[in-house]
């Protein structure tokens, strides 16, 4: 296979999420099986996933031409074949798994990603629910080593997209635990439904893409229990449908904060790049925050997975 010969994997799956999102839609409605579908979120999933196809088209060549350019500074070239590849598909979702933590330890990435987790609904069409400003986090730096070491932008970008055609599918209440080995390797729908919620246990938990494996390795894994049902969004949910109040309110929210008068250089910098949720005079609450008050409420639960020891 030549760099030429690759081609995008989520275009083409497309039909199969308008296919899976109307199953899911029937499950649900008329066989009454777990979830839930509101129309008006629904619609404003579909738009951001339009508008995210959008900007790729539109600023994805930022990147890519980067990581073209670092290439030729590479150590090695490792050829297409089917093992790089491969190779290329598992240190890729490594890479995902990083990108994906720091999008949530840092306002600076929680700014492009917090559109994801608007939705309070947790469905297939939440998967469709994708980022407008992806190329201004500059994340595409974490894929520089991977370019260095021999691995063609080309083919990063094509293992990248079952990554993502692989997470559609993880976005539903209908599917429950599956199989043990199953759920001890892959993200499965239970591992990413905690990801998604707003309960303190499984704030900042689960951010694999394929597999799992990362998260139990660097200590982010939580179980979903059946006592603590996810409940979705995020801690300050957005009350609008609008898709660019939805895909935008953060980095208003931000440079807000970081340019009001009276603050530090010091401050300003922290607005931008600390945790979500930090504020110079501490009237905000961070994920730890939140976290530390619910073991206060509830000592019983304190150490347990995604909450702090008293």
């Amino acid at each position: 296979m030549t760099e030429s010969q690759f081609f995008d994997v989520t275009k083409l799956a497309v039909p199969f999420y308008i296919v899976a999102i109307l199953i899911e839609l029937v499950a649900i409605r008329y066989l009454r099986r777990k979830g839930d579908f509101e129309t008006k979120d629904t619609a404003t999933s579909l738009l951001m996933g339009v508008g995210s196809v959008v900007a790729a088209l539109l600023l994805g060549f930022v990147s890519l031409t980067a990581l073209l350019w670092i290439w030729q500074f590479r150590f090695y070239d490792l050829g297409l074949s089917w093992w790089v590849l491969l190779l290329a598909f598992l240190l890729d979702d490594l890479r995902y798994y990083w990108v994906h933590r720091i999008e949530h330890r840092m306002r600076w990435g929680w700014a492009s990603h917090v559109n994801h987790h608007s939705s309070q609904h947790y469905n297939l069409s939440t998967a469709l629910r994708q980022s407008w400003t992806g190329e201004f986090t500059g994340m595409f730096i974490l894929s520089i080593p991977l370019v260095l070491l021999g691995f063609h932008p080309a083919a990063l970008a094509f293992v990248f997209g079952f990554n993502l055609v692989y997470q559609f599918w993880i976005h539903t209440e209908t599917i429950g635990k599956l199989w043990r080995p199953i759920e001890l390797v892959f993200n499965t729908p239970s591992h990413h439904r905690v990801h998604h919620g707003t309960n303190p246990r499984y704030l900042d938990a689960n951010y694999a893409g394929v597999l799992i494996i990362w998260d139990r390795m660097f200590g982010t894994f939580v179980a979903e229990l059946e006592e603590d049902a996810p409940r979705y969004g995020i801690v300050h949910n957005v009350a609008t449908f609008n898709p660019l109040r939805v895909a935008f309110h953060e980095w208003v929210g931000m440079f807000k904060d970081a340019f009001s008068p009276g603050l530090t250089l010091r401050q300003r910098l922290l607005y931008l790049f600390a945790p979500p949720g930090w504020s110079h005079d501490g009237s905000r609450k961070t994920s730890e925050h939140l976290k530390a008050d619910y073991v206060r409420l509830h000592p019983e639960e304190a150490g347990k997975a995604g909450l702090p020891k008293l």
